[in-house]
């Protein structure tokens, strides 16, 4: 328990740092930096050697890190890991702010479908990046920011004005979830939100042409439980697993696979993006791959053909008050480890075949594997697994580690799970 509590703590302050999923992919390729991967420039040529690391970043919220085993005659394939750095929230809309009698709000949409109700009356900030013209040569830049300070908050109506509210109330976007900023008295200037982001960030108003600003919640992730056995924490989807293969991958030895951690972005609005899941951006890092070391596309197909990929994403755990939700033979719960999430329809890659590849690697690794598939009566969602294998065509398995409320702004797991999908990444990475 000690040892997953540390990595529990670590896991947590990941979170903590990564207010946006910008953020996220910066603390990342930090990660990847201090273990000596080279980042490569996705415009630039490549000149990669046998034995070395390499990442890839596009557009600040996608990362692709590859290792290079030593020999290239023994390689037998790819190892491909994936995971997703974005969560439900709300994005700021452009010329946000809005003056309702002496408050102002600010304008923002849903990103994602996340549980309305879980972000009222909570302290709220924002964060993302901005894009500003540099000053010498007129190119355009980003930069990271975060008002790190309590900033907004979604008021709920009192339950004086609303008498139904505990039967159920439907929360709309544009009416109820606007969060409150700033006071103003008649006839003053509205407060300028990209002011205090401009502050925040150390630029200047006037520099800032562009921005990706969401908001995201103040409170930082627990341990707890009467024998200190939860998380409660922001963001547990997806980044408990963008973690878990990040903090394996820099920690393996790789031996005869290529092996590849790939985190994405938007796949919480269905990954149809420059820098998604249903990009071709794992296809273009496999192919330059290819290029740069001279390897024939027939070796390339071969290669993917003989490879693995494991789509980490989580998965729900049978919830306490709610157990009738649950599938009625395969029922996960917190703290028993990784989840293989099955569907007939696809949405989820694993089969036969690939489910026992994946167990076989829990087995290695010494830790309990779980399975998750739908009830029959509930439609799932759906993941990055089969989004990728439509361009990338190699045999997938879809896992996740289970967890309770999950989109909701705050979500609640289990202290051992992380480390234990860590120990089997490892294992999968060093085979």
């Amino acid at each position: 328990m000690k040892e997953a509590q540390n990595c529990t703590k670590e896991l947590l302050k990941f979170i903590q740092d990564s207010p946006s999923c910008y953020h996220a992919i910066e603390n990342v390729a930090n990660a990847y930096r201090e273990h000596g991967f080279e980042v490569l420039e996705e415009s630039g040529d490549w000149k990669l050697e046998w034995g070395k690391k390499y990442c890839v970043i596009r557009n600040d919220s996608a990362l692709i890190a590859f290792c290079l085993p030593k020999k290239k005659e023994k390689v037998k394939g790819y190892h491909v890991a994936a995971a997703h750095c974005d969560s439900p929230t709300f994005k700021v809309k452009e010329n946000p702010e809005r003056g309702v009698e002496s408050y102002v709000l600010l304008n923002v949409e849903k990103y994602g479908g996340m549980i309305h109700s879980t972000w009222l009356d909570r302290p709220l900030s924002v964060a993302g990046r901005i894009a500003i013209a540099d000053e010498k040569t007129g190119k355009i830049l980003t930069k990271l920011v975060n008002v790190d300070r309590d900033l907004l908050t979604m008021p709920s109506l009192a339950i004086h004005m609303n008498r139904d509210v505990n039967k159920g109330v439907e929360l709309k976007p544009q009416t109820d979830l606007q969060p409150l900023c700033a006071m103003t008295a008649p006839g003053d200037e509205k407060p300028s939100l990209l002011w205090i982001v401009a502050k925040a960030a150390g630029v200047k108003k006037e520099q800032i042409l562009g921005n990706d600003l969401f908001l995201y919640v103040r409170e930082t992730g627990r341990i707890f439980g009467a024998d200190q056995e939860f998380i409660l924490s922001p963001k547990l989807d997806d980044l408990q697993c963008v973690y878990a293969l990040t903090k394996a991958h820099v920690e393996s030895r790789e031996k005869e696979f290529i092996t590849v951690n790939a985190i994405f972005d938007n796949e919480e609005v269905g990954s149809g993006s420059n820098q998604g899941a249903d990009s071709t951006f794992l296809e273009d890092v496999i192919l330059r791959m290819g290029e740069a070391l001279e390897i024939p596309a027939s070796k390339q197909k071969a290669w993917i053909a003989g490879g693995f990929m494991i789509s980490a994403d989580n998965a729900h755990a049978v919830h306490p008050c709610h157990p009738e939700k649950a599938d009625p033979t395969n029922r996960p719960y917190l703290n028993g480890g990784p989840v293989l999430k099955f569907n007939s329809a696809q949405k989820y890659t694993t089969d036969g075949k690939t489910a026992a590849q994946f167990r076989s690697l829990c087995i290695k690794a010494g830790v309990p594997c779980q399975t998750y598939v739908n009830h029959s009566d509930v439609p799932g969602g759906s993941t990055l697994g089969n989004i990728s294998t439509a361009h990338v065509s190699i045999p997938s398995v879809d896992v996740g580690l289970p967890q309770l409320a999950m989109h909701s702004a705050v979500e609640t797991g289990g202290v051992l799970d992380t480390l234990m999908a860590v120990k089997v990444m490892k294992e999968y990475f060093s085979e």
